[in-house]
């Protein structure tokens, strides 16, 4: 029974809380307490002040929980996305973040907590399959914006926890699309009244449903595809040899 704007407004300031939280979690791995993000194409970690950072996790964190509560709206759409998501990270956590060999000769960050991160994560993605076996198309149980929302909040904390926000690219550019930009065509025609993006209907998966007549079958199998292209692409860009 909240607004929207309630709920926005409860999700800032979580999120703003969380990024004070993260920021002092990233400092402490420092002897100096400095907080770094790597970035793509940079061959060093550019030292990160702690406003930029309060500013980036905060509105990543709320982006990544409203976004993913738009994507709830077709019979597994959101739990396949978030799915393969956690399974990225889970990956990029265990594989590169966990091995100091591994993450040295791609010139990223070793997490000495690595490993027990892509543990939480994988142990997370097992239980959304259990969801998503009973949410499949048609769905008999639905995830709710508790369920959206919450798994949105995680994905954004284990972004900032790798060090690098733009690895939400990989792991939910299609829940960015799909959601954000309803996001941004809402903010635009409400706060600046000008009306763009008429033709469209968003979320984006409302338009592909109603106005291109796909099934919610093709919706879901068809933002999958897109989404594991766009992960594979992305994962060759930021973890070449730099």
């Amino acid at each position: 029974s909240w607004g929207e704007y309630l709920k926005g407004a409860l999700d800032l300031v979580l999120c703003l809380a969380a990024s004070f939280v993260l920021y002092y979690a990233a400092a402490q791995q420092n002897s100096s307490g400095d907080v770094y993000f790597w970035l793509p194409f940079f061959a060093n970690s550019l030292k990160v002040a702690p406003w930029v950072y309060i500013i980036v996790s905060t509105v990543l964190l709320w982006l990544s929980i409203n976004t993913t509560n738009c994507t709830d709206g077709v019979d597994g759409l959101s739990s396949t996305l978030v799915l393969i998501a956690l399974i990225t990270l889970g990956s990029v956590f265990y594989f590169i973040f966990g091995h100091s060999d591994i993450s040295a000769y791609l010139l990223v960050p070793h997490l000495v907590q690595g490993a027990s991160w892509a543990v939480m994560i994988f142990a997370l993605a097992g239980v959304l399959m259990g969801y998503l076996w009973y949410n499949a198309y048609p769905s008999s149980v639905l995830m709710g914006d508790a369920g959206s929302r919450a798994l949105g909040f995680f994905i954004g904390v284990c972004v900032m926890v790798s060090g690098n926000p733009f690895l939400i690219l990989v792991t939910s550019t299609m829940i960015f699309i799909n959601g954000g930009l309803g996001l941004v065509k809402i903010f635009i025609m409400r706060f600046f009244k000008i009306k763009v993006l008429t033709n469209i209907r968003f979320p984006l998966h409302d338009h592909m449903r109603h106005n291109c007549n796909w099934s919610p079958t093709q919706v879901l199998i068809k933002f999958m595809i897109l989404q594991v292209l766009v992960t594979i692409a992305l994962v060759g860009i930021f973890f070449k040899i730099r």
